[in-house]
This record gives structure tokens, sequence and C-alpha cells, in this order.
């Protein structure tokens, strides 16, 4: 009796072993699926960057910009009189080629810019021989405009998987993620885009924003973004700046 009382116990330890193993893989995929992150893996194979050292007590601010013909200039404006000039930029080619002038104005005052690629098409949705045509679009955009050194990518739309990254990582580009949503581009109202943005902002997040004209609050709640991290002793540097010799986070994808 004593016996079978034993490999009962052992029996029910096993059960409660398993299901605990069950209801925390479940909850990573919750997790994963909610914040639209990559799986994260082993310590090898394809990645994204999502986020620089904490200790270094500086942040990316991040602008993407697909459409439009006016807001990419007032950000800009705002971002000078705030006497920020290493913003990085995440540009669509096809935009980019439309709006020469307002690129040339992003280079001039001295602003990091990254490719978004050509179409603006989520890449997920693209076979893999599109997706090498869509970049080798943009990369030829970019060098008639006089960029031939773009090396940071963000997917369009922000997503990815694992064929993306390795297309991404042979032909030159780190994937840039980021670790800030600040959701302006749903216009909730300029003080809950600065609370997206700076209620939990600490040294390395990369913070997405958007400079493209369906963001319509973003140049108004920039300023008060900018005092915010400023007074929690935080700096702006571009993304290249970031992630340059530190240890970055990176997601992985499998």
């Amino acid at each position: 009796m004593s016996q079978f009382h034993v490999i009962h116990m052992k029996k029910i330890k096993q059960l409660a072993l398993i299901m605990l193993a069950a209801f925390f893989t479940a909850g990573v995929l919750y997790v994963e699926n909610i914040l639209n992150y990559p799986v994260f893996s082993t310590s090898e194979g394809p990645k994204a960057v999502y986020r620089g050292e904490t200790k270094n007590k500086e942040i990316a601010l991040t602008f993407d910009i697909s459409w439009g013909d006016v807001k990419a200039e007032s950000i800009l404006e705002t971002l000078k009189k705030q006497n920020i000039n290493n913003a990085t930029f995440f540009l669509s080619a096809s935009w980019a080629e439309r709006h020469p002038d307002v690129v040339k104005r992003i280079k001039d005052d001295g602003h990091q810019i990254g490719s978004m690629g050509y179409n603006y098409k989520d890449y997920r949705d693209l076979e893999t021989n599109e997706i090498r045509k869509d970049l080798a679009m943009a990369r030829d955009v970019f060098t008639q405009l006089g960029m031939k050194e773009i090396r940071l990518l963000r997917p369009p739309s922000g997503g990815f998987n694992k064929d993306v990254l390795k297309i991404a990582e042979q032909q030159g580009y780190t994937v840039v993620h980021y670790s800030i949503d600040s959701e302006d581009w749903t216009n909730p109202g300029v003080d809950v885009i600065v609370k997206n943005t700076t209620s939990t902002i600490k040294g390395g997040d990369i913070v997405l924003l958007h400079a493209s004209d369906s963001a319509k609050q973003t140049d108004r709640a920039l300023p008060t973004i900018i005092k915010e991290f400023r007074g929690k002793g935080l700096k702006n540097v571009t993304v290249d700046e970031l992630i340059a010799n530190a240890e970055t986070k990176s997601s992985e994808v499998k």
C-alpha cells in the first residue's frame, strides 16, 4: 500500500510539471501575439535589434515615413527647435523618390536614414524573390538620392519572420524593431502619445514614432516627449550610435 502511494504521488508530480510547462508555453505564445514581438529562441539564427544597452542612458527616436506631403517637414522643424539633430528616419523608397527635397533636408539636418523597402508591402506576405526585388529597388532609389550606405532596415509594417531576416542579413542590413510603441498613428491625443512614449522609457529604448501624414498629433507631442526623457537624464542618439559597441538586445525568430 505504501509503495502504491509513492508511485501515485510521483505520477501526480509528473502530471503537474507537464501542465505547468503547457501553461507557460501558452503564456509565451499569448504575449508574442499581443505584442507582435518575434519568438525568443537560441543564441544562433537571424535576429532583429529592438533595444540597446540600458546603462548608457541613451535612447533612439525613430520615425517611419511611407506617405504624405506635410507632416515630415513639421516633424523636422520641431526637432530642429528642440535641438535634436540625430533622430533616425526609416523611409519607404517610393515616398523618398517623390520627396527628394525632404530626404535631403533629413540628411542635411544630421539625422540618420534607414530603409523600409520600396513598395511598403508586408514582407511576410511576399515570396522571397519579391522581397529581394523590393529591397533592390529601394537601394537603387537611395543610391540615386546620394545615400549608398544604408544599412538599417525596418520591414514595412514592422512585420518580419525568419525568411525576411535571412534575406536582410544576406544583403547587409540590420533589422531594427522597437521597444516602445507610441501608437501615434492612431491619433489618440497628444497626452496619450506622450504617456505611451515616456511613462516607462529608459536607457537603450528604441522609440517608434511616425512622420507620415496619418500621424496628425506627433509634432505637437514631441516637445513634451523630449522634455520628459531629458528630465530623466536620457539623451537621444541615432540607432547606429545606440547599437555600436554595446550589448544590444536582439529578438530571434524560429
